[in-house]
């Protein structure tokens, strides 16, 4: 891998990745809202920022999201659930990757092994979910991964050695988690991005449109 590019690079798994892949002697380039104005929530934005990078890029990671939705917390129940609140989950969580996957398609390469990688999280999965509650982040996660699944297959016919991938990172000690980590291990957001990028440079073809956790094993839908 010789160029990466980090969307959330502000944040403590994206800052981590970009730390990370800059040990390896990878170039980056790293845009976030914090550092760079980038609002993934809007497409004009989104547009503007990507389009005024020089691709083609061997890895774009996808490190943006967000728990809480118009300042309100995960529900505990769907009794607490917010229109306001679940709108805005769907916007960063779903429809903010979903625009950067449309507008970096120009800074992916056509021929040769590529990556674009998107955060999501276990709880977003429909057949693992045995607990209830979060149903705002669960379905946005649970959405993002369709994007991905959808995107692969069209990637794969214009980009012939693209492979798309959701990831799992497990639970990571950043201010993201951490009045939510609760009795789950954490791991610090170092140790989570040299797991997530060797998951990364794992992926095959064939796992493209997957989902998968921080150890490479395939998460259920």
């Amino acid at each position: 891998m010789e160029k990466a590019l980090v969307i959330g690079s502000s944040g403590g798994i994206g800052a981590a990745i970009v730390e990370t892949l800059r040990e390896q002697g990878v170039t980056v380039a790293g845009l976030s809202r914090r550092e760079h104005g980038l609002d993934i929530t809007d497409e004009a934005s989104v547009a503007a920022h990507l389009g005024a990078l020089a691709g083609p890029f061997d890895l774009i990671f996808v490190a943006t999201g967000a728990l809480h939705g118009a300042g309100q917390p995960p529900e505990k129940s769907i009794k607490a659930l917010s229109a306001a609140a679940m709108a805005d989950q769907f916007a960063v969580n779903c429809i903010g990757p979903a625009l950067v996957m449309k507008h970096a398609l120009p800074l992916l390469p056509r021929q040769g092994r590529a990556v674009f990688v998107a955060l999501s999280a276990r709880v977003g999965s429909i057949g693992d979910n045995a607990l209830g509650g979060w149903i705002s982040y669960r379905s946005a996660k649970a959405a993002l991964n369709q994007v991905i699944h959808t995107g692969a297959i069209e990637m794969g016919r214009s980009h012939k050695g693209v492979i798309c991938a959701a990831l799992h990172p497990g639970t990571v000690a950043t201010s993201f988690t951490e009045n939510y980590a609760a009795r789950h291990k954490t791991v610090p957001a170092a140790e989570a991005a040299s797991n997530l990028l060797r998951v990364v440079e794992g992926l095959r073809p064939e796992d493209s449109g997957g989902f998968f956790d921080w150890q490479g094993e395939r998460v259920v839908w």
